[in-house]
């Protein structure tokens, strides 16, 4: 059989004569094997032959314009099967000559970016030609402002194959303010090397005669084909489109923010300081008037606690042990009662005073304190403070005169005060009295655990004159 050459995508036709020399009537079944037997045909594919007669029948080649059809020579056979003797059987065979194509594939992914300087970008190419190629990668772009690299810039793909290439965009130079700016470019996937050329008419021509038994087949001359031109675009893929958004380094939005920013700045500085800080002198300038003033009112009253004022008494102490109380256990307690503090003299008599209670006593002894309210005067009470500066326990019990105000355990406090609204009258010659019951004493800040127990009482409030 002749040689038969196709171009993918296109036809291409040649004949077989099968010929019956045998001495009884035959049907011969014709049938295309080998590699090209998926794209090849025989028409008619079964003819019955009288003996001694022939018949002609046409083989058609029609390859795909894929990569999975190689170009190159490819095997050709046809089988001639009888059916009578079909021990008869014979093959004759040829050659298929597939032409090259070429295409490319290509892809930018993605298509748009931005940043400040550059970015980078995947090519994505696919050899989808049936023959392997160089595939070489350029880009271009109208101006200069920008600078495109691939990685590789040339690669060797086989029939079917896919890579991927990776393309760096970078800009001349920076944009610091202003609005951002799109630069276009292309980018361009071709063969290395061009192409040999393009497919030409070709014709074939030639017989061949087989014998075997009662059978017999010649191939004819073939039929000038003329083979499907491919499209040009094929050849030479159309250039892929992309952009580059370059960003402005400050944007605009940061720039109305910094002109905000020190518009508020020169205000401080030129309008709302100088008014903090005159605002600020003239309170301070009034603050010390007061105070000066306030000085001055307290320099032209008498002093609680001095020889003429009532609230200096001096508190009484009394405990277990006290001198003239028989029975005593040994325990002590004091009861100083200075009156101290500011204050003057008011409308009837009315005063300021206050009294300190100092008690000591040892472990298991209750020693007591008393502050004694002076002859024709009245106590009324607002405030009391109790220290309890050594950690010790045990009971606190306060009274007024008869009333007993407040009983308090020395372990649930360290300072302790009280308050009232409305004051507590003690009427004269009554005590103020602090009872303390001691259960064990504690550590002061020396660190050494005291010997006994040792608690301060502050009574403040008013001294009045008993009105007669």
């Amino acid at each position: 059989m002749p040689t038969v050459t196709v171009s993918p995508g296109g036809t291409a036709t040649t004949t077989l004569t099968v010929r019956n020399d045998g001495d009884i009537v035959e049907a011969y079944t014709l049938e295309v094997v080998g590699d090209c037997a998926a794209w090849s045909t025989v028409e008619p594919a079964r003819v019955s032959l009288y003996p001694g007669t022939s018949e002609t029948v046409t083989l058609t080649f029609a390859p795909p314009r894929s990569h999975e059809v190689r170009a190159g020579e490819t095997p050709l056979a046809v089988r001639v099967l009888p059916a009578e003797h079909p021990e008869s059987v014979v093959v004759p065979e040829g050659t298929v000559t597939v032409e090259p194509f070429h295409e490319l594939r290509t892809e930018l992914e993605p298509r748009r970016r931005r940043g400040w300087l550059g970015a980078r970008f995947r090519t994505a190419v696919q050899n989808k030609g049936n023959t392997p190629i160089d595939v070489a990668f350029t880009g271009k772009q109208a101006g200069e402002e920008l600078r495109l690299g691939f990685t590789p810039g040339q690669k060797r793909l086989e029939p079917g194959e896919s890579a991927e290439i990776r393309l760096k965009v970078r800009a001349a130079k920076l944009i610091w303010f202003g609005e951002p700016v799109t630069w276009p470019f292309e980018v361009e996937a071709a063969e290395a090397v061009a192409a040999a050329g393009t497919a030409s008419e070709t014709t074939v021509g030639a017989a061949a005669g087989t014998t075997a038994g009662t059978a017999g087949a010649e191939a004819g001359g073939t039929k000038p084909v003329r083979p499907e031109p491919a499209p040009s675009d094929l050849l030479r893929p159309e250039p892929v489109p992309g952009e580059f958004l370059q960003l402005p380094v400050l944007p605009k939005w940061l720039l109305i923010v910094l002109a905000a920013l020190l518009a508020l700045l020169l205000a401080w500085f030129a309008l709302v300081r100088p008014a903090v800080k005159s605002t600020a002198k003239q309170a301070a300038t009034e603050a010390a008037q007061e105070e000066a003033a306030r000085g001055g009112q307290q320099q032209g009253s008498p002093t609680p606690g001095g020889p003429d004022s009532p609230g200096g008494n001096q508190g009484q102490g009394t405990g277990p042990d006290a001198p003239g109380t028989p029975g005593g256990n040994g325990g002590s307690g004091t009861g100083p009662g200075t009156g101290t503090g500011p204050g003057g003299t008011g409308a009837g008599g009315t005063e300021q005073s206050s009294a300190t209670i100092d008690v000591e006593t040892n472990a298991g002894i209750e020693g007591v304190g008393t502050y004694k309210v002076p002859a024709g005067k009245v106590f009324g009470i607002t405030d009391i403070v109790v220290a309890n500066f050594q950690g010790d326990e045990g009971v606190l019990t306060i009274s007024f005169g008869e009333r007993k105000i407040t009983t308090i355990a020395l372990e649930t406090f360290r300072n302790q005060d009280y308050h009232w609204v409305t004051p507590i009258q003690v009427p004269e010659n009554a005590t103020v009295t602090a009872a303390v019951t001691c259960a064990k004493p504690g550590t002061p800040a020396t660190g050494t655990q005291a010997s006994g127990c040792h608690q301060v009482i502050n009574v403040s409030g008013v001294l009045s004159d008993l009105a007669r």
